[in-house]
């Protein structure tokens, strides 16, 4: 392709019941849709290089969605982690979860465990799973971490940074996002990484999750490839057109 690419993708996958109710379907068929979506783009990721693919599958606020939803969500999650974990390990895909396990059904909780196990000396792709995960949680949790460190004398107050949070994040370890996609035409974070989208690019597209194939992928990393990233700084045309 000749692109600059990325090395961490997010994606909020989002449109999965508007593409099934636009076909006059349950809200259950899109999200099997979805996970077809996944597996797809797992591989198109990794065929392309990009070193890390981080994916928004459960937001801590969509426990709020109908209960037949939220049960076929775990149903699905179960599936997906049965059927394809045996492939991903094949594939060397290191798997990562993030977000709050405390509260999960003992099941689920097992099956994230196992994914994070076995793969966990693979050095392919990184894939990370954002589970039962929301932004604000997760950076309420590292402070309170921190707090409690704090308190007990083990950190002082005046060593608090950015570096010392950034280490107490689910994501510790892991690099910043380059690119976070948006499908569905809607364009907001939802509480998605917002720690770490500091200097992401942002980049939302119309089509719904189901329809986000190859082609879609491609365009955005296109026009990610299109971005300046100066990161604060300022870039020497600039500087020439400001001092004459």
């Amino acid at each position: 392709m000749g692109l600059s690419i990325p090395q961490h993708v997010a994606i909020i996958m989002d449109g999965n019941g508007r593409w099934a109710q636009q076909r006059g379907l349950a809200r259950s068929f899109g999200h099997r849709k979805g996970v077809e979506m996944v597996r797809q783009t797992v591989r198109t990721a990794g065929e392309m290089g990009i070193g890390c693919l981080t994916l928004f599958a459960f937001s801590s606020e969509n426990w709020r969605r109908p209960p037949e939803e939220v049960t076929d969500l775990m149903g699905l999650l179960k599936l997906f982690i049965r059927r394809d974990l045996a492939e991903l390990h094949r594939e060397n895909v290191r798997v990562h979860v993030v977000g709050s396990r405390k509260n999960l059904a003992p099941d689920i909780k097992g099956l994230l465990d196992e994914a994070e196990t076995r793969t966990r000396e693979n050095t392919g792709l990184n894939l990370v799973i954002a589970f039962n995960y929301g932004g604000r949680d997760e950076i309420a949790r590292a402070v309170r971490e921190i707090a409690e460190d704090v308190a007990a004398g083990r950190v002082a107050a005046d060593e608090v940074d950015d570096a010392l949070l950034g280490a107490r994040l689910d994501t510790a370890g892991l690099p910043d996002p380059d690119l976070i996609i948006r499908t569905s035409g809607e364009q907001r974070l939802s509480n998605f990484l917002l720690w770490q989208a500091a200097y992401a690019e942002l980049v939302f597209v119309p089509c719904l999750w189901p329809d986000f194939d190859r082609a879609a992928f491609e365009g955005a990393l296109a026009e990610f490839d299109r971005r300046d990233r100066r990161f604060g700084a300022v870039d020497d045309a600039d500087l020439a057109v400001g001092s004459g």
